[in-house]
């Protein structure tokens, strides 16, 4: 018996690896098919087992270290850029997944108590407990919505632009019913579990048709040229910049190279974030005549940069995304509203500071949070262009961007540079292929260290600059979408498909098997 429980609870930590390889950037979705439908007929086989009451909690919590230990791995890496953290590595690889990890183990010590009469409402009180766990887990202490299960389809676009209807965390839901969903006939008893089985997956065969009518109305509608050519910047310079003492004028000689302005055009050159190094917003006259030997007026930078502002003798640090004319004088800022924490902000900050930590990023202290999510222009009322602006993280978070939907398109600066060549990066990227869908939106992406790119509002990449390489790519024509329903309703939809799972589970918890 000893034995045989702990093969048992080997089992869960390997299942939980084995669904990171259906993540970005390897996708191998059918992967998931086989881990959850093992996961639950484990647990849904146990419930009436005595001897393994006392397990359950910790089934959930080994899938999830299993699953968070394989997949986010990489945060350690930037750990590694200053002596003073590399202490911490082996406890934060430990630590994080250990923490998200028990929200798994929640899923599963709830299934255990509710203690469902039969498989069709274990199932859909499973795909309810881990839905609803996964949007939590989005909005909990800043929240962390990474590597949810659907980003597994990230790469089948006609499959997942039903989220411009539903939005992510809904066909979160839905790809959790679909991956178990074997388990309903090999442990059927009746002609309903059939019905069900039939009904999820005629659900693919819908999305796709939809998916398939949206990309047919996007290629028809029509075609406008913009008032500036928007020139996207990918660059390739080390993280260690922060580190090294690395003269800003070379770094800004680097850029104006990639970005090869064009004197006689409308420009809008996009940089990446934090790509200046040891220099605030406020100094960067200093390189005025060095930007006026390569720019003009018809030129104008956007970029991301720490901002500073005085309060009561001391100042305030903020990531902002900053737009600037030919002399480096600025127009306009967004101050970030969704900080890093430990990378961007301390939690506890006052406590930690005694024991001596502090952030990864920066020496000054916390980054102060922004007042809110503002919609930047450039150009005039003929000839305008409108676009909202969001920074590194903020692509993650599911849900209404903005109040205003009156935008263009979607700005995202990013520095992916301290994750190294991991596959953080790339699951990242993967983020603004679902907000692209979602919104509705072009999104411009400019990013050192990763890929830069233009994604179209159906999620399609239609350019790039790919990940280690350095280069720009134009932002010249776009098609406008109509508003989509998820960007004016929001997780509403959600809410809806978590009620409509609630009755269906309670439902059939009243049915005998046959």
């Amino acid at each position: 018996m000893k034995n045989k429980t702990i093969l048992d609870i080997l089992i869960f930590p390997l299942l939980g690896a084995l669904s990171s390889l259906s993540l970005p950037p390897f996708n191998f979705f059918l992967i998931n098919f086989f881990t959850f439908s093992i996961f639950f007929i484990f647990l849904f086989k146990k419930l009436d087992t005595q001897s393994y009451k006392k397990f359950f909690f910790l089934y959930g919590w080994l899938f999830g270290f299993g699953f968070f230990l394989t997949n986010i791995y990489w945060i350690t890496i930037s750990l590694t850029f200053d002596q003073t953290f590399n202490f911490l590595i082996p406890i934060v690889l430990i630590i994080i997944p250990s923490f998200l990890a028990l929200f798994y183990a929640f899923i599963t010590l709830f299934f255990y108590i509710l203690k469902p009469r039969n498989i069709l409402s274990a199932f859909f009180l499973f795909s309810l407990l881990f839905g609803l766990t996964e949007f939590i887990r989005g909005l909990i202490l800043t929240g962390f919505p990474w590597n949810l299960i659907v980003f597994s389809l990230s790469k089948n676009l006609n499959f997942i632009s039903i989220i411009s209807v539903i939005g992510t965390y809904s066909l979160n839901l839905i790809v959790i019913s679909f991956y178990t969903v074997p388990v309903l006939y090999i442990l059927r008893k009746s002609k309903k579990e059939i019905f069900v089985t039939i009904f999820l997956l005629v659900l693919p065969i819908l999305f796709i048709t939809y998916g398939t009518y949206q990309n047919k109305e996007f290629s028809n509608s029509e075609l406008k040229k913009n008032p500036y050519i928007v020139r996207i910047i990918g660059s390739n310079i080390s993280i260690s910049r922060f580190y090294d003492n690395l003269e800003t004028e070379k770094v800004i000689n680097e850029l104006i190279s990639i970005s090869s302005p064009e004197k006689e055009k409308k420009m809008f050159f996009i940089w990446p974030e934090g790509i200046v190094p040891n220099t605030y917003l406020d100094q960067l006259d200093l390189y005025n005549d060095l930007i006026k030997k390569y720019f003009n007026k018809n030129h104008l930078i956007g970029l991301g940069i720490t901002s500073r502002e005085t309060s009561n003798d001391n100042f305030k640090y903020y990531n902002s995304f900053s737009i600037l004319d030919n002399n480096f004088n600025l127009i306009d800022k967004y101050n970030k509203i969704n900080l890093v924490p430990f990378g961007e902000f301390l939690p506890f900050e006052s406590l930690l500071n005694k024991i001596g930590l502090k952030t990864i990023t920066h020496d000054m202290g916390s980054f102060t949070k922004g007042n809110n999510r503002k919609i930047l222009k450039i150009g005039n009322s003929h000839q305008e262009l409108k676009f909202l602006p969001l920074i590194c993280y903020e692509i993650i978070y599911s849900g209404n961007l903005s109040e205003n939907f009156d935008f263009d398109f979607i700005i995202n600066v990013s520095e992916d540079g301290w994750f190294g060549k991991s596959i953080g990066p790339k699951q990242h990227f993967a983020h603004s292929i679902f907000r692209a869908i979602e919104n509705g939106k072009y999104i411009i992406r400019s990013s050192n260290n990763g890929m830069a790119a233009i994604i179209n509002p159906l999620g399609q990449i239609e350019k790039k600059i790919d990940y280690g390489k350095s280069g720009f790519i134009d932002f010249e024509k776009r098609r406008d979408f109509n508003q989509t329903i998820f960007s004016t309703y929001g997780n509403i939809i959600f809410i809806i498909l978590i009620l409509l799972y609630i009755f269906l589970a309670f439902s059939f918890n009243r049915i005998k098997n046959e």
